[in-house]
């Protein structure tokens, strides 16, 4: 009843009242024209209001779910920033772009969102993080040097960096550092050679002495900057730039936030906004401790997983870690509005994601990395201005669905062709239109190469190429596959907490068989032929003979 025509002033199904012109779910309207892609970084699905968060309240994010379609079992093809981000650039599983790390460079040949978005007019930029690295080895092998337009479009991932800050600036790495960001920080008068690490990601002592976010005991403290000049507001604030000198050109952006990704610290009021009270108990149990895959073990054994074992530490990180989810929900606020003032509600379509979750101590884990829910799972919704999209406003769409999906979703919503030997994922956009399409997958697929992680690697006696790890899971079952060790497997039916690991028993043999085939048929299936066609394939014969290439003949 909430979707009939407008007349004056209606009650949208964001719970606002909007004009006519404004309201987005009451009348028909023109194709996409625009698309808003929002990325946070390291943001767990379920640490959303409308997820179910019992005391973290996100009511922008939710608007956006009762306006359009949250998708409740939403995959990253892998759980880590560089080679997830990849996926979602390229629309391509991980062994298919081989950018297996945190700037390891796509290759020079595959294709991003630009490169199919921008042929068709539309103006395709980034303002946040990619966590790209430019093949510049390729580029150079072809005759192209820096300063060259394609160098500068292929070592940003395709985007126009409109304002790319990777959010990661260690002072050992960046004694000076000059991104945009720190340049706009120092015009504020936090003067530093990196008033990134000084400032915004550092509090205070009480003698005036910089206390490091890196270290999480500070993360109750508020951070140096008011909160109008940290990295949530400032980003959003170049949004909101780039939207508003647009006019009526159609565009692409990618607003991709830093946070809540580490360092864990919030300026005020964000750093104090919750309490130790409105932590939610951890996830784990004492039988995963109890002989578990070595490759677990491992990774239990990092600083990040011990530390965030403690009580004292999740109850100190967690709730400036909401804060920071917090001041996201409210700056989206903020920028949502300048859509509607823009007159460009009505034919955007917004996408709200992450490119991965975080432990936070769940399963005795911190950080990300493995393959447990709220690591490889994410939050995903798409809100559609298209009237098709009318019958399923609000709604949670269940099916399994995939990272890789949103570039064929973006290149259907714009009426471009998606190249069917490239792309891997699937449109969303039946979904979204309430459409049942044929054979909708029963698995999702992730991957891991944690052959950076040099102490994990070395502690377990691997070599360099001998660190990859697989996940298949099915509605049932999850399975994970790693080189050279036992598998893990979780019956998702009876154990959705994935505390019992049934890798190792007799019984489940047959279980593991199929999974394990399931990976395999998966690998056999991924396009390799990314040079050629499905079409050209097929008249290739035709044409041959055609043309007196004859073989066999007697």
């Amino acid at each position: 009843s909430r979707f009939k025509t407008c007349a004056g002033n209606v009650e949208c199904a964001c719970f606002r009242t909007l004009t006519q012109s404004e309201c987005i779910v009451g009348k028909s309207l023109a194709q996409v024209r625009n698309i808003l892609f929002i990325m946070a970084d390291q943001l767990r699905a379920d640490y959303l209001s409308c997820e179910g968060h019992p005391t973290l309240h996100t009511p922008n994010v939710d608007g956006l779910a009762s306006r359009g379609v949250r998708f409740d079992h939403a995959y990253v093809q892998a759980p880590l920033c560089g080679p997830s981000r990849m996926s979602f650039y390229t629309g391509r599983y991980v062994a298919s772009h081989r950018s297996i790390w945190n700037f390891v460079p796509l290759p020079v040949g595959e294709q991003t969102i630009g490169d199919y978005l921008r042929p068709t007019g539309m103006r395709v930029a980034l303002a946040g993080k990619t966590h790209m690295a430019g093949d510049t080895d390729g580029l150079r092998r072809l005759g192209i040097d820096d300063g060259h337009t394609v160098w500068t479009s292929v070592s940003e991932c395709g985007f126009e960096p409109f304002d790319r800050d990777d959010g990661i600036y260690p002072k050992g790495l960046f004694p000076r550092l000059d991104t945009k960001y720190a340049h706009f920080l120092r015009a504020n008068g936090y003067e530093a050679d990196n008033p990134w690490e000084d400032y915004a990601n550092a509090a205070e002592g009480p003698d005036g002495t910089i206390l490091s976010g890196w270290e999480m005991r500070h993360s109750r403290l508020p951070a140096r900057v008011k909160e109008e000049h940290s990295e949530t507001a400032y980003m959003t604030d170049r949004a909101i730039e780039f939207i508003r000198t647009q006019g009526d050109a159609p565009w692409f952006l990618h607003l991709s936030f830093i946070k809540p990704h580490w360092p864990y610290i919030a300026p005020a009021p964000y750093n104090d906004m919750y309490q130790e009270a409105e932590v939610v108990p951890p996830l784990r149990d004492s039988r995963e401790r109890e002989s578990p895959n070595p490759v677990y073990a491992a990774f239990m054994l990092h600083e990040e997983s011990i530390n965030f074992s403690r009580d004292e530490v999740r109850h100190t990180v967690i709730p400036t870690y909401m804060g920071l989810v917090k001041q996201i929900d409210d700056h989206l606020g903020r920028l949502l509005d300048v859509l509607k003032e823009a007159g460009r509600i009505g034919d955007t379509m917004i996408v709200f994601t992450s490119d991965h979750g975080d432990y936070l101590g769940d399963h005795w884990l911190g950080e990300k990395e493995l393959f447990h829910e709220m690591s490889v799972r994410v939050p995903l919704i798409i809100v559609d201005p298209d009237a098709a999209a009318d019958v399923t406003r609000g709604t949670v769409e269940t099916r399994l669905v995939e990272a890789i999906d949103l570039l064929p979703t973006f290149l259907e919503a714009v009426r471009v062709e998606p190249p069917s030997h490239v792309v891997e994922g699937r449109s969303l956009l039946p979904l979204v239109h309430g459409e049942t399409p044929p054979e909708w997958r029963d698995a999702v697929f992730s991957e891991l190469d944690y052959s950076f992680r040099r102490r994990t690697r070395t502690a377990l006696g691997q070599p360099v190429n001998g660190c990859r790890g697989f996940m298949v899971r099915t509605e049932r079952w999850k399975y994970w596959r790693f080189e050279n060790f036992p598998p893990q497997l979780f019956d998702l039916e009876s154990d959705p907490r994935e505390f019992v690991d049934l890798g190792a028993q007799p019984g489940m043999a047959g279980v593991r068989a199929e999974l394990d085939e399931r990976l395999f048929g998966w690998l056999r299936g991924l396009n390799y032929r990314v040079t050629a066609p499905d079409d050209r394939v097929t008249s290739w014969t035709e044409k041959s003979e055609a043309g007196g290439l004859k073989l066999g003949i007697w």
